[in-house]
C-alpha cells in the first residue's frame, strides 16, 4: 500500500488515498520517516534488520 500511495500521492494526495484505503495517514508518514532514517524504526525492527544476515546465512547453510 505504501508503494501505491507513493506512486499516486502527487495526483490525489496522501489523505484522500488513505480515506479510500484501510490505512491511516499517520501510518504512511511513519513508514516514510523510517525509510528516510532507519534509526526512527522501533527497537524490534532494528533488531530484526541486524539479525537478517545471520538468519539468511543459517537458512542458506541448512
Amino acid at each position: 500500500m505504501i508503494g501505491f500511495i507513493d506512486d499516486h500521492r502527487v495526483v490525489h494526495g496522501v489523505e484522500s488515498i488513505c480515506r479510500v484505503l484501510p490505512i491511516a495517514p499517520s501510518t504512511y508518514y511513519a513508514c516514510v520517516a523510517v525509510r528516510a532514517d532507519p534509526a526512527k524504526a522501533s527497537a524490534r525492527k532494528q533488531r530484526d534488520l541486524a539479525l537478517r544476515p545471520k538468519i539468511t546465512k543459517v537458512w542458506n547453510d541448512n
